[in-house]
């Protein structure tokens, strides 16, 4: 089932149609990996210098990355809560003097869960864009399904966090009430 240039499913073609192809220069063909295209070189070239006018160079590259992280913590209350929770999952691991290779998975959760943050929120974002103030049953699935993601990941970081900090933390807290 592929799409038809009018963005209609047609259930007799295996491969996008010819004028499909023509219309989107970046789909790919089925034969190499390469994008197909019929524009001229210097047309395609210009294409492409215009991709990096969004950001000329490394260091504005990360101001937008800033500003999307900026974004998300400022607005998303539980990307906020992830931090939080995060932040005191690490410092707890440093406080009990977790190893190294212990911290490391400790700080991949987290970044697990902040990375799949991000992403659910790009989605909705995008999703709020296309649909705007209606409804769209498949709109709700795509969102449930982000938000879907970021809650098994979470879940996945509580228990990795569990199994790392919980018994060092035991064992110090045992030692603290047997001294007194």
């Amino acid at each position: 089932m592929t799409l038809n240039p009018d963005f209609t499913t047609s259930t007799n073609a295996t491969a996008p149609t010819p004028q499909l192809l023509r219309s989107n220069p970046l789909l790919m063909s089925q034969e190499s990996s390469s994008p197909v295209s019929e524009w001229s070189e210097p047309e395609e070239k210009t294409r492409r210098n215009l991709a990096w006018n969004v950001a000329p160079n490394l260091l504005v590259s990360f101001k937008y990355a800033w500003a999307g992280l900026r974004y998300a913590f400022i607005t998303q209350r539980n990307f906020r809560i992830h931090t939080i929770i995060g932040t005191i999952a690490i410092t707890l691991g440093m406080t009990l003097r977790v190893s190294g290779v212990e911290m490391a998975i400790v700080g991949l959760t987290i970044s697990l869960v902040l990375t799949f943050e991000l992403l659910n929120t790009a989605l909705e974002s995008v999703v709020d864009l296309t649909v705007k103030q209606s409804y769209h049953e498949l709109a709700k699935i795509a969102k449930d399904c982000a938000a879907g993601a970021v809650l098994v990941s979470a879940i996945a970081a509580i228990f990795v966090g569990c199994l790392i900090l919980l018994p060092p933390l035991y064992a110090t807290t045992n030692s603290l009430f047997n001294h007194l």
